[in-house]
């Protein structure tokens, strides 16, 4: 297993809309394990394929953050919200790609997702609470956005500066 390095916003890999992963093949195995590796090193609780600048529909996630509590790695492939609730949630949300940076979003409460497993049996699930805003979350990385894109233009722009410039010191650094 391989830690990936995580692209840091503005990059414009993240904005691009990822490809159907299609065949599960040993590669997509390899890859969704070094990014389990690389999202629990970080430490986070969802990683889209998009983010380690590889450009297809592949998230892994898992929102077990009790200690000592059985972790749950999910490996979703080609995931799809088939129906979200209309009850609404608020959730502070940071990213893996916008450190350090956090800012409260909106989403349905509780959505139902389709995908395919690293054994290429379909999987249906519906997730609620910090489940139901990381999937989310992470299939908005599938698409192209990113949560600051939720955010009035003013705060997303200073957030986005503030990526900027903590990209120029890492590349001085």
């Amino acid at each position: 297993m391989t830690i990936r390095p995580i692209l840091i916003h503005p990059d414009p890999r993240l904005k691009t809309v990822a490809a159907p992963v299609g065949e599960i093949t040993e590669e997509i195995r390899t890859l969704a394990e070094d990014m389990l590796q690389t999202m629990y090193d970080a430490p986070g609780i969802g990683l889209a394929a998009p983010q380690i600048g590889r450009s297809i529909r592949l998230l892994v996630m898992d929102c077990v953050k009790e200690e000592g509590a059985t972790p749950r790695p999910l490996v979703l492939v080609d995931p799809e919200i088939t129906w979200s609730s209309e009850e609404a949630a608020t959730y502070e949300e940071g990213c893996l790609s916008i450190p350090d940076q956090y800012a409260d979003v909106t989403r349905p409460a509780e959505v139902e997702v389709t995908w395919t497993d690293l054994e290429g049996k379909p999987q249906t699930e519906r997730f609620t609470g910090l489940w139901a805003t990381c999937v989310q979350h992470e299939i908005d990385h599938l698409d192209g956005k990113l949560f600051i894109d939720y955010l009035k233009p003013l705060k997303r722009q200073m957030i986005t500066r503030k990526m900027a410039k903590l990209k120029r010191e890492r590349a001085r650094a």
